[in-house]
């Protein structure tokens, strides 16, 4: 994070400070902007009272802890580097005082992890009676949604490269995961989910590529369960006319690194030579189309200099797969965040307008999937399957929004 970019978005979006209220660890976002040091004995701060990360629009951040507290915050450092002030108290008046003093100098409008209506609950966290006490100082509270792009979302040029080379790692390890699937029935052997996820486990630790979960091996009807989980005891076996779904995700050991995260779907054909079903190729073909219609969108905008928000990019795929006729069928939003940090789902901008009303503009420097999906359940018209096409797009501040993965767009045949 640089300091001085975060502070002019603050200035243009007229925002005078950015309160960051926390107590006992219930807000992640102050652990990210203050973190630990590399070889902390426990990994996490010990916090028992209620302690704020004052960043103003002009002049230097401070930080405010309970004197109990105040052992955890020692040399304190904001994440990209820069000391932090630490003021101390010890009574609830003196809590309210500091909180009064940093909204009277903030001009009135102090943005918080807070979204109008719950709207984004990944960045509503503040509780409400947090709220109503800063605006009985005379705040306007405001959601810090995309301060904490601009701060943490963004990629920085490591991280960039860490994730393109994961990436093609990634696509390497999907093609032996089919080759696999595609061996074993050329030569009549058994494969099952469980062979193919073990598989791709094994070439992960060998590529020095961690995952914390997965990856989702699912034929026929597992994959219309979009968070199918292979079985280690009882996995189905992949037979000749099945259709199969592999998402897989993993990047470089670390919470600075990015995970690539893909889906791709395949055919196990009935006999060689024999054409993709027609109930699959339809789907795969609207799924595609909605896919792509949402980058197109990212990259218009962006040429045109004229913002994108996540819901509108939502909107542009569910369209198109809902004007194909498989609307009923769509059961989650388009994309979430990657960014740096602990989790697979990164803290910026989801591509969503089902979930949630996702308002987070698409800012340079940010990334996030892109993976309009399709479940059809078991029916008359055979056995159940999904088509989900997962790309991991770049906002590259130079070029505008690019995909960073591979990319489908033919059904795989194995």
């Amino acid at each position: 994070m640089r300091l001085d970019d975060l502070q002019t978005y603050m200035h243009d979006q007229r925002i005078g400070g950015w309160l960051i209220w926390d107590f006992r660890g219930s807000n992640s976002t102050l652990a990210r902007l203050l973190p630990l040091p590399k070889g902390h004995p426990t990994g996490r701060r010990h916090l028992t009272r209620r302690a704020a990360l004052w960043i103003p629009a002009r002049g230097e951040p401070v930080l405010l802890s309970h004197g109990i507290d105040s052992v955890a915050f020692h040399d304190a450092a904001l994440i990209g580097g820069g000391k932090v002030k630490t003021d101390l108290y010890l009574t609830w008046q003196q809590l309210w005082a500091w909180v009064n003093a940093r909204v009277g100098e903030s001009g009135g409008r102090v943005a918080m992890e807070y979204a109008a209506g719950g709207a984004l609950p990944v960045v509503s966290v503040v509780d409400a009676g947090t709220v109503e006490m800063v605006r009985s100082c005379g705040a306007e509270v405001v959601s810090s949604a995309n301060l904490i792009q601009v701060c943490i979302a963004r990629w920085s040029a490591a991280a960039l490269e860490s994730h393109e080379w994961a990436s093609k790692e990634v696509a390497r390890i999907k093609d032996s995961a089919f080759d696999l699937i595609r061996t074993r029935l050329a030569a009549n052997q058994r494969v099952t989910e469980w062979d193919v996820h073990q598989h791709i486990h094994t070439l992960f630790k060998q590529a020095n590529l961690e995952t914390p979960d997965g990856p989702i091996v699912a034929a026929n009807a597992h994959g219309a369960d979009p968070h199918f989980e292979v079985s280690e005891t009882s996995p189905a076996e992949i037979k000749r006319g099945d259709f199969i779904l592999l998402d897989l995700w993993a990047r470089r050991p670390g919470d600075e690194h990015i995970f690539s995260d893909i889906t791709w779907v395949a055919w196990a054909a009935s006999m060689p030579g024999a054409p993709v079903p027609e109930r699959h190729r339809k789907v795969f073909e609207a799924v595609k189309a909605g896919r792509d219609a949402a980058v197109a969108l990212a990259q218009a905008r962006w040429n045109a200099k004229q913002p994108v928000q996540g819901w509108e990019l939502d909107d542009a795929a569910r369209t198109v797969i809902e004007k194909a006729g498989y609307g009923q069928y769509i059961k989650h939003r388009t994309g979430h965040s990657l960014s740096a940090g602990p989790m697979v789902h990164g803290v910026g901008v989801n591509i969503d307008n089902l979930e949630t009303h996702d308002t987070r503009e698409l800012l340079p420097g940010v990334g996030f999937t892109v993976e309009p999906g399709v479940y059809i359940p078991d029916g008359p018209d055979g056995p159940g399957f999904g088509v989900r096409l997962e790309i991991n797009v770049y906002a590259d501040p130079t070029a505008g929004p690019r995909v960073t993965s591979c990319i489908q767009n033919e059904i795989v045949i194995v």
